[in-house]
């Protein structure tokens, strides 16, 4: 015989859970829901705007008569808890009087007034209806085995695209079987801390903290190499005992120099005499501006380079696809330490991206997006050009460095927590072992600052660069007079 209750709760409603029986102060049915009910949302379980499930639903589930939980529901109303509209759902109501967590949280962390961030780009070119197109198509298309256990190598036709594309667009030679899929370039930068690293890594004496933490977490210890307008010093590279360094060639990060070519041809003689490996972050490898394509260095030598990128800034970092291209030597002990099954990726947006790929709407993605920063770029540059403000590292990439003095840089930090402006100094990305370069600098990332208000912001910017320069100025004159005046009076 069929359990009409069951039957009826399968087909109305959502789940709700309720302690009723044990509800505190309980007399009767009626008072133990009540009272189980202005518990949860007391205590945070049913947050305001919350849909309950219809009466008839809830009915069904705690085998109550629909009457009862409906004249709970009405005798919450009346006393503010719920909120009901004719042909609406009925809801949690933004309580006031109640407190709704038992705990105490922290004020909010106030909302910047100017959002410079780095490594994210404008959220509102990601291309939605492209994205809407290509899950679609990848689902209809996809075999049942798709939606099984995940290769922990990744969605095989995604590799397969991808290995074309990246060879189209970055140089690179490979083929899907030497592809591994990731979440991000963190995370296979983590995975390769585990399976190619020794000891140390050579690393870039400026670079991202948190790519450091990630290898140091692994196990390896990273040992900086200085960098200069050129890139990476390879002589120091040499100098040292490292056997693996990571670089940033296509637009180093943070200062935005490219690698410069006869480096790159060291670079590649240093892997192969030392018996080494390059691991090369592909950072801002698609989204350059005014200056010939450079290729990935993995293209000159496939066996000696580790590719790294992700769809990180190129789409969303919403969008967690990461990939590693790893040559044959070392596919085997990367897969392996991947594990059995994929853990963290998602298959499905991997089909969505090899689909983007092939119909072409991610090339012109890629192109829309380029022509969009360009000009943000040039803006940029106009505006603090304008007042005298030098900015570098814009050949590529969502960032710029604009260049000033350690002690302006470490004024305009101050200015920029006072006034609410999320900027980094320069100084932030070195490493502790390494000796700071000559200059200082703010770096600031321009695709973050909406549309309608991008002109404003990057003026109040030079603005802020400006009076923390005219401060710095006169703290410097004071000083100066302060010293002629001690020297002078001296008997």
């Amino acid at each position: 015989m069929t359990n009409s209750w069951a039957d009826l709760a399968g087909r109305l409603g959502a789940d709700l859970i309720l302690d009723v029986e044990s509800a505190p102060g309980s007399r009767g049915r009626r008072t133990a829901l009540a009272t189980a009910l202005r518990a949860a949302i007391t205590d945070g379980r049913l947050v305001p705007g919350s849909t309950l499930p219809p009466y008839r639903s809830l009915a069904a589930d705690l085998q109550m008569a629909r009457g009862t939980v409906s004249g709970v529901y009405q005798e919450l109303i009346a006393e503010g808890w719920l909120v009901a509209r004719v042909g609406s759902a009925t809801r949690v109501a933004d309580l006031t009087h109640v407190a709704t967590t038992p705990h105490a949280r922290p004020d909010p962390p106030a909302a910047p007034a100017y959002d410079f961030r780095l490594g994210q780009p404008q959220p509102a070119l990601f291309p939605r209806a492209d994205w809407i197109r290509s899950t679609r198509r990848a689902l209809e298309a996809a075999p049942h085995s798709a939606f099984g256990v995940g290769d922990p190598q990744g969605h095989l036709a995604t590799r397969k695209a991808l290995a074309a594309y990246l060879g189209r667009v970055r140089g690179v030679r490979t083929d899907e079987h030497h592809i591994v899929l990731t979440t991000s370039v963190s995370q296979s930068l983590e995975l390769l801390s585990r399976t190619v690293f020794d000891d140390t890594v050579a690393v870039e004496s400026y670079g991202l903290p948190f790519h450091r933490e990630v290898i140091e977490r692994g196990g390896t210890r990273v040992t900086p190499i200085a960098i200069d307008t050129g890139g990476l010093d390879v002589a120091r590279l040499a100098e040292s005992s490292a056997t693996a360094v990571v670089v940033t060639p296509s637009h180093q990060y943070p200062t935005g120099h490219a690698l410069d070519p006869r480096r790159r041809a060291h670079l590649v003689d240093w892997a192969r005499t030392r018996g080494g490996v390059i691991i090369e972050d592909d950072y801002d490898g698609e989204l350059r501006y005014d200056r010939d394509p450079v290729g990935a260095i993995q293209g000159l030598a496939p066996d000696d380079v580790i590719h790294l990128g992700s769809a990180g800034k190129s789409l969303s970092p919403a969008v967690r696809i990461g990939w590693i291209v790893v040559p044959d030597r070392l596919i085997a002990d990367v897969v392996r330490a991947k594990g059995l099954r994929e853990a963290t990726a998602s298959i499905v947006d991997q089909m969505v991206f090899a689909d983007m790929i092939e119909s072409g709407a991610y090339d012109r993605h890629v192109r829309r997006s380029r022509s969009h920063y360009r000009a943000r770029r040039d803006a940029i540059t106009a505006t603090m050009n304008a007042r005298g403000v030098e900015v570098s590292g814009m050949s590529a990439g969502l960032h710029a460095v604009l260049t000033v003095s350690p002690t302006i840089e470490a004024r305009a930090l101050e200015l920029a927590t006072e006034r609410r402006f999320v900027v980094a100094g320069l100084d932030g990305f070195r490493h502790p072992d390494a000796a700071p370069l000559p200059s200082g600098g703010i770096v600031v990332g321009f695709a973050t600052p909406p549309e309608h208000r991008f002109q404003a912001d990057i003026a109040a910017l030079a603005d802020l660069l400006v009076t923390a320069a005219d401060s710095d100025s006169i703290t410097s004159t004071v000083v100066a007079k302060s010293m002629h005046l001690s020297v002078t009076d001296c008997p």
